[in-house]
């Protein structure tokens, strides 16, 4: 049988078999060089020495184009926590969020955090069945973090629809390697420095609806940069904000958007439906070998992301032999992306199959 081979050419030599891009993706040679060179210019000019705009604004332009959306209604940061507190406090009236049970924290804690705004927690599966008149918001990852499943999101966006409720979309575990359908979220929100091969502080927020337009929420956390000039927007009050979603940027980290910028230059000539086949694909063989061998990993479908229960005590031995992977809620998780090979699941099955 011929083995998948790796995507990305000379752009990716890892020392390890790295299997963990669910908690951090590797840098492809491009975007390190591109950091590399803006340091060096940085030691003469100041980040700000040649153009602090740029990055961010092509960074933005190149990921909208890959998730399929405008690039007007693209805001750029720095975490999930912290669009998480905007979209908190961005929520009209009283009514509750509802979250699924064990996601993750950044996204739902800041929601939770909020004084006076019921938080309810469902099983997964049932999220959108547990959608009704009261819940102002439904919260929700595309892909769960702990063991790959992927969320019902047509389910949810019809049922949040039909009962009058705003939805909150995290794509940080599928951007990249997920071909997902954004149309019809109010908002959705990126870490892009998993799976997007970005580095940390690269953060998209993406806002639907009718927008740009008066429905729009109040920029509660702008900054100089969020005016429509960012020229006459240092001092006092910002008269003008961005037309955009621009007025919800944060002032950014120059160098993560710099390598941003070529990351996703490098997923979009690949292309994120090549990555999905051929992540999914190492993901089931990886999965197949586990079962043939008596394991039972987590039932996930389609998933890039293996978590497997009794193996979490494997974790060390597999790092001393130089396969990368990670231990989350006592389960073993190994995730797959263009980086990696069918070389790379045979190295892991041999490890962990007497």
């Amino acid at each position: 049988m011929q083995r998948p081979t790796a995507l990305g050419g000379g752009e990716f030599a890892p020392e390890t078999v790295y299997l963990n891009s669910a908690s951090c993706g590797l840098l492809p040679a491009r975007s390190a060089a591109a950091v590399r060179e803006a340091l060096a210019e940085s030691a003469s000019y100041g980040t700000m020495g040649r153009d602090y705009f740029g990055p961010a604004a092509r960074a933005r332009r190149a990921f909208a184009r890959l998730m399929g959306v405008p690039e007007e209604r693209v805001a750029v940061g720095s975490s999930v926590a912290v669009q998480s507190a905007f979209v908190a406090a961005s929520l009209p009236g009283d009514g509750e969020v509802l979250v699924a049970e064990g996601d993750f924290s950044s996204l739902v804690n800041p929601l939770a955090a909020r004084p006076g705004r019921p938080v309810r927690a469902v099983p997964r599966e049932a999220l959108a069945d547990a959608v009704r008149p009261g819940t102002a918001l439904v919260a929700v990852s595309a892909v769960h973090a702990l063991d790959g499943r992927i969320a019902d999101l047509d389910a949810v966006r019809e049922a949040a629809r039909a009962h009058g409720a705003l939805t909150y979309l995290d794509i940080t575990q599928a951007a990249g390697w997920l071909p997902v359908r954004l149309d019809g979220f109010d908002y959705v929100v990126c870490g892009a420095f998993k799976w997007l091969l970005c580095p940390r502080g690269t953060t998209f927020m993406v806002f639907g609806g009718e927008r740009p337009g008066p429905g729009w929420p109040e920029p509660v956390h702008a900054g100089w940069v969020a005016g429509e000039d960012p020229g006459e927007s240092n001092y006092g009050v910002i008269g003008r904000p961005a037309a955009t979603a621009r007025r919800y940027d944060e002032p950014h980290a120059h160098y993560s958007y710099v390598a941003a910028e070529r990351s996703l230059e490098l997923l979009a000539e690949i292309g994120v439906d090549a990555v999905h086949a051929h992540d999914v694909a190492l993901a089931e063989e990886f999965r197949a070998g586990l079962v043939a061998a008596g394991f039972a990993p987590r039932p996930a479908p389609g998933s890039a992301i293996v978590a497997t229960p009794g193996l979490a005590d494997a974790e060390p031995r597999l790092a001393r032999a130089g396969v990368r992977v990670a231990v989350r809620g006592g389960l073993l998780r190994a995730a797959f992306h263009l980086y990696n090979s069918g070389a790379d699941v045979a190295r892991a099955l041999e490890l962990l199959v007497p």
